[in-house]
């Protein structure tokens, strides 16, 4: 059972979600401009959508082309309900097709940026310049469009960039306006949702908190919440809104898995107590993580280990609990996308987490995910919004399976030790450049491979520490952090110099796409 916010949203926009990594993206833009957005599957009946009674439905991109046989569609009564309807690349493709255009392959795939020209100044388009950049990303396009639909912008590839019914609200747009590297992109969606879909902007994260807090006091009544505590940001703000809605009802659990950075047991203890009353159980379970970890390599496999030894630690532990029903967890929705949680849906698994994908079928406790809804940034402001200190809030984020999924191949003791120290001096020496909160997130990772060295005139076969570090608003896009140089020359002579086994120091300029942020 998920326990999520209760269905008290007066004002709603529903994402259609045709198999696009985006789709969170796309819901993130809409909230930011207060205005409540959630996804539901590409296939979700006509009946179902009109019962949610939403403002406005957006259709996301997708991977697939709209003419294969098996390409994801939508029901075709949701273009009759009279619900504004905004297309973007495949979604544009799709609502074209299905009301009377052509869809086709294009002579040149195209991706990254194109110059839009704006033809028409109509609601969409207000206050926009007669020219913008936008990002685009597809092989297929329209090319023969319905005499139902007007154009409102071209680029010089892609005709029908911008189009709308002549007739409905149904609206679609090639290009994606959720990427930042669309100009003016928000102020489009922003147009969407106010001139076309008149919206309001009633969603607020101080609401959220209030009705979270209601319906878990609703669903929990006398029983007992067990809280998984890592000392991230998302377990900590779980617990502080499970906190502020049951009290001493709650219990916080800190396993200690082995995989923990340095120093991470005791800084969790001490931040915990300083902010909260409730009930504090600390696990130590290192031995059996590591003995399950022991001889495993394929990430997948690590992470699937991981998410059922902290289960069954939490199971032996709740033994301890007097009426214990309840297992609340930190899930975030970029942690739901790349699990590709939504059964069969079109979305491609990336990767598991070990707080979604890794969990058994059989919990033995009811699952309450508060944040599951909820972005990187909106959690911190959430946090925030509960009284959290700031620097807890901006912590930077800390995977649930731990050193495991940093730390490449087989994990042992020695590793972790190397991984633990690499990681610290990266930390503490970005915290000491005042680049801490310029930063999203930075990390060591300890690579598989050793390379030849030279230390003191003697040869060195050793092994090499990859530094991450990116910058990223949402965690669902990330691009690799400009570091000044003299930075990273610090970083890689304290680490070559004071980590034993280690030997050479590389940085990772990759983004996200088409890495991800963590290597595994």
């Amino acid at each position: 059972m998920n326990n999520t916010a209760p269905d008290l949203i007066s004002e709603r926009v529903l994402v259609l979600d045709f198999g696009s990594q985006y789709a969170q993206l796309i819901a993130r833009r809409v909230r930011e401009q207060n205005v409540y957005c959630e996804i539901v599957r590409h296939d979700i009946s006509a009946e179902t959508v009109k019962s949610r009674a939403p403002m406005a439905i957006i259709f996301s991109g997708g991977p697939s082309s709209v003419y294969e046989a098996n390409a994801p569609k939508c029901d075709p009564k949701i273009f009759d309900l009279g619900i504004p309807i905004l297309g973007i690349c495949y979604g544009m493709q799709l609502l074209s097709q299905s009301l009377g255009g052509k869809v086709t392959s294009c002579s040149q795939r195209e991706f990254g940026r194109s110059r839009l020209q704006v033809k028409s100044m109509e609601r969409l388009f207000a206050g926009f310049p007669h020219e913008i950049d936008v990002w685009m990303s597809h092989g297929d396009q329209v090319n023969d469009l319905s005499e139902s639909f007007d154009i409102l912008a071209s680029t010089p590839t892609c005709p029908f960039a911008a189009v709308r019914h002549k007739t409905k609200p149904i609206y679609g747009l090639q290009f994606h306006p959720e990427v930042s590297h669309t100009s003016l992109g928000s102020s489009l969606l922003h147009n969407f949702l106010y001139n076309i879909a008149s919206c309001e902007g009633k969603w607020h994260l101080s609401d959220f908190a209030n009705r979270a807090t209601e319906h878990i006091r609703g669903i929990v009544g006398n029983d007992r919440v067990i809280c998984g505590l890592s000392g991230g940001v998302d377990s900590s703000v779980t617990a502080a809104l499970l906190y502020k809605a049951i009290g001493s009802q709650l219990t916080c659990i800190l396993i200690d898995n082995g995989l923990l950075r340095k120093d991470e047991q005791s800084a969790v203890i001490s931040e915990f107590t300083n902010h909260f009353k409730a009930d504090l159980r600390v696990v130590d379970a290192s031995d059996r993580f590591l003995n399950e970890l022991a001889g495993i390599k394929e990430p997948q496999e690590k992470r699937r280990r991981i998410g059922y030894s902290f289960i069954d630690c939490f199971k032996l532990e709740a033994v301890k609990i007097n009426g214990a029903k309840f297992l609340a967890q930190g899930t975030l929705y970029p942690d739901v996308i790349e699990s590709g949680a939504a059964p069969d849906g079109p979305a491609a698994t990336i990767k598991l987490h070990h707080n979604v994908g890794g969990l058994p079928e059989q919990l033995g406790f009811e699952l309450i995910e508060p944040l599951r809804d909820l972005f990187k940034d909106e959690v911190r402001k959430l946090g925030l919004e509960l009284g959290l200190p700031e620097h807890l809030v901006w912590r930077h984020p800390f995977p649930g399976p731990g050193l495991a999924v940093r730390c490449l191949g087989e994990i042992t003791k020695e590793k972790l030790t190397i991984l633990r120290e690499a990681d610290d001096i990266v930390v503490s020496e970005i915290k000491n450049a005042g680049l801490y909160r310029q930063t999203s997130q930075a990390f060591a990772v300890l690579l598989e491979s050793q390379s030849v060295g030279v230390m003191g005139d003697a040869r060195t076969y050793e092994r090499a520490v990859a530094v991450r570090c990116v910058n990223t608003d949402d965690f669902m896009t990330a691009d690799w952090s400009h570091l000044p140089y003299d930075l990273l020359a610090r970083i890689s002579t304290r680490i070559i110099n004071e980590v034993r086994g280690v030997n050479r120091v590389c940085y990772d300029i990759s983004s996200k796409p088409p890495a991800t942020i963590e290597w595994e």
